[in-house]
């Protein structure tokens, strides 16, 4: 989380004023309070939100003439008792998690952190299918906004529960999401986003009442969205960038946000050139045979030695089955092993290889070493996930370093963001190829960087600025349009460093 000078768009004032009387000038009760503000504290009120002004004479009168009142701009959007804590919250909407962020308005401390799981993986994993889902009907579509607006709710009572306040006083919220998820939040349409060339209803960073999104924050309080790149690089994308500042400087540099979907940017020489990829879920344990989330009992990180295999779980409990970060390390140390070839290919003459309905597959664990007496393996068909998401990660590295006419050990940093970047074993990932065969000391995971440029662009006025005149500066490479991207695909669907020795 960096550190920035605290400039927020909402801000707040207590202001006391004197009540009615029949010998003074009888100005209206928001005269009252916008000539405190003007008076002593120099700022100017030119509206007022229809919800405040409904409820502003009986709650001036039950708090004896003293409030506390929330500016957005030049415009009155909330008042609360003198004592009230106004609050914020960031919100990173992703296709899988959601993650916020609550946010202390006074001073720009973070209170809380938390998340939730996404709802609408029910309709589908991936965007494409639940754009898919959105299509059938308005009904549906309208299902999958209901859904999300209902976990952000959720999870704005969760971060209020756990710091004993009320999301009420929610006067300000900013969003990031991909380019399908902010559409799917805000109604907009999504069925362009899935056909070619693939272009979003709306880029620009848009500003709506949170009522009118369906958000159960204060009542005259707005939700921000930072702008869009393109159909498949949203606000996200934006949001990383600005956390991770990686804004154009003159040496080589990469960010990935490695999820179902990765957005990977390449700075050099003050360009910013993005891409973004189908990776899939395997990351995230899904389309594995024994994955899982990152739960109690998940094998977080695994090492293969002479045939013997290590690992440690999450909470240190007995294994269950396997996270992302464990997949990796097991398809890595596999490979290393030669127990699978380049192509994935499973060795069926390994000791700890079985072949169950036909099916290769690396015993990890024995079943009554597993907490559920499963066994845990490794299928062929895992590894063939793995290869596919590896594949598009590491393509669309290729994909802007020949854009940029640089290789890849020109890299001079290499930033891993979101959760699944933040745990891994960035020697795995560099050993099956996903990342360039560089010094590991290149190499920042940095966690959340979408959830934390989130927060910086609202408790900052320039670094919601900043991200506005960023997204206009990024030039997004569509895959599709990259004349030979089907032979750049198959040479990084390989395991290994190796286009050389796959040929």
């Amino acid at each position: 989380m960096t550190e920035v000078e605290f400039d927020p768009a909402a801000r707040s004032y207590e202001v006391e004023l004197s009540p009615p009387s029949l010998s003074d000038d009888l100005t209206d009760d928001l005269g009252r309070v916008t000539r405190a503000l003007e008076q002593n504290h120099d700022r100017t009120c030119r509206s007022v939100d229809v919800d405040v002004a409904r409820t502003i004479s009986p709650d001036l009168r039950s708090w004896d003439w003293c409030a506390r009142a929330t500016l957005y701009e030049e415009e009155l959007i909330a008042l609360s008792p003198p004592s009230g804590l106004q609050l914020a919250l960031a919100v990173d909407l992703g296709t899988t998690k959601i993650a916020g962020y609550l946010v202390d308005m006074e001073r720009g401390k973070t209170l809380a952190a938390d998340g939730v799981m996404n709802p609408q993986t029910a309709y589908g994993e991936d965007i494409v299918t639940r754009i898919s889902y959105a299509r059938k009907s308005t009904e549906h579509a309208a299902r999958l906004r209901e859904d999300v607006v209902d976990a952000l709710n959720r999870l704005a009572h969760k971060l209020c529960q756990k710091t004993d306040t009320d999301r009420l006083h929610i006067v300000d919220m900013v969003l990031v999401g991909n380019t399908a998820m902010h559409h799917l939040f805000l109604g907009l349409p999504t069925e362009q986003l899935v056909r070619s060339p693939y272009v979003p209803a709306v880029s620009r960073a848009m500003v709506v009442k949170t009522r009118d999104a369906g958000l159960e924050l204060a009542p005259g309080a707005y939700v921000r969205t930072l702008p869009n790149v393109a159909g498949y690089v949203g606000a996200d994308h934006v949001a990383m960038l600005l956390a991770t500042d990686l804004q154009g400087g003159p040496a080589p540099a990469l960010a990935l946000d490695i999820g179902t979907n990765t957005e990977i940017c390449l700075s050099a020489d003050g360009k910013l050139t993005s891409v973004s990829c189908a990776s899939g879920p395997a990351f995230e344990g899904a389309h594995i045979e024994h994955g899982m989330r990152a739960a109690s009992g998940a094998i977080e990180r695994l090492d293969l030695m002479d045939g013997d295999v290590t690992y440690r779980t999450v909470d240190g409990a007995p294994p269950v089955g396997l996270c992302g970060s464990g997949i990796l390390d097991a398809v890595a140390g596999l490979y290393s092993a030669d127990i699978v070839d380049i192509r994935g290919a499973m060795d069926r003459s390994h000791k700890r290889v079985r072949v169950t309905n036909g099916r290769p597959e690396f015993v990890l664990v024995e079943a009554g070493e597993a907490g559920n007496q499963r066994a845990i393996t490794v299928t062929q068909r895992d590894v063939r996930e793995v290869l596919l998401a590896k594949g598009a990660i590491r393509a669309g590295i290729e994909v802007l370093l020949r854009a940029q006419g640089l290789r890849a050990e020109e890299l001079e940093r290499v930033v891993i963001a979101g959760a699944f970047g933040c745990y891994i074993s960035v020697s795995s990932a560099v050993k099956i190829g996903l990342l360039p065969d560089l010094p590991l000391g290149r190499f920042k995971p940095v966690g959340n960087a979408a959830g934390a440029g989130a927060r910086l662009a609202m408790l900052s006025q320039d670094k919601w600025a900043d991200a506005q005149q960023m997204a206009r500066r990024i030039e997004y490479i569509e895959p599709a349009t990259v004349p030979d991207f089907d032979r750049i695909m198959a040479r990084a669907s390989y395991l290994g460093e190796g286009p050389s020795s796959a040929e």
